[in-house]
């Protein structure tokens, strides 16, 4: 019985101390939230040249979802009013539509146009294409401008960020060395450091992926240019005939409401 007691005033004892010791203990920290406005702010001046790419990008992949389609560079209703004024080889006509016309289809049958000569085979067909094709590159050219644009924001983003980086860790590392050596020193200095890599990669990885997006639309729309253009050709050669073309009341609508492009 007096082995019980005193095992039992034991343990009690042993739990007493083991509370006591654990109430003087001092509380946990709590983790401090941090925004993206405090991050931002910690990454320094190198987060404000990615600010600035980043509005690029945004600005650049607007431009490039409202302007590059094929609504806009190859309008349906223009091409097919153009069939039937091309397949009544009313060559004059055909040229002052695509005149008041912005599209790529308008720009690259403006340019095989001025080729033609009824007094050769098929109206000189080949010269037409020829002239077609350099036109069809140029316009190609032009669009792509805007599409590289993009190119540069997904490559000079993430650069951007791995200078900060870097530079970040440099003054980490000599505060360190003029400082008593603290590791939690360091390990904050590189943690500020970081941000400027993950702010590129933000950047930088939206900016590749709409870069390949829309190089592949326009390799696509230019590729339904190239069609409609050789079509309109065929016709004004007259290897193509199209049904109904003898009546001229299609083509008015050719000059009516000409879409326009900013």
């Amino acid at each position: 019985m007096k082995r019980s007691l005193s095992l039992t005033l034991l343990i009690t004892l042993c739990f007493s101390a083991v509370m006591a010791q654990d109430s003087s203990a001092p509380p946990p920290e709590l983790e401090e939230s941090v925004s993206a406005l405090d991050l931002y702010r910690q990454g320094g001046a190198f987060m404000h040249i990615l600010l600035l790419c980043s509005m690029g990008t945004i600005a650049v992949a607007g431009y490039c979802f409202i302007h590059i389609s094929r609504k806009k560079l190859v309008p349906k209703e223009f091409a097919t009013a153009l069939q039937q004024v091309m397949s009544q080889r009313d060559v004059a006509r055909a040229y002052d539509a695509c005149q008041g016309h912005e599209s790529s289809l308008a720009k690259v049958i403006s340019g095989a146009l001025l080729k033609v000569n009824f007094e050769r085979d098929l109206a000189n067909k080949a010269s037409m294409m020829d002239a077609a094709a350099e036109a069809l590159d140029e316009e190609e050219h032009r669009q792509m401008v805007w599409v590289n644009y993009l190119n540069i924001f997904a490559t000079l983003a993430p650069m951007i960020g791995l200078l900060g980086t870097v530079w970040g860790m440099i003054e980490a590392f000599d505060k360190l060395a003029t400082t008593s050596g603290d590791p939690k020193q360091l390990a904050g200095g590189i943690k500020v450091a970081m941000v400027t890599t993950a702010g590129g990669l933000i950047v930088g990885i939206p900016a590749r992926f709409f870069y390949f997006f829309f190089r592949d639309k326009l390799a696509g729309v230019m590729t339904q240019v190239q069609k409609e253009a050789s079509f309109a050709i065929d016709l004004l050669s007259g290897e193509i005939r199209l049904q109904g073309s003898e009546t001229p009341a299609a083509a008015d609508h050719i000059k009516s409401d000409p879409e326009p492009q900013p």
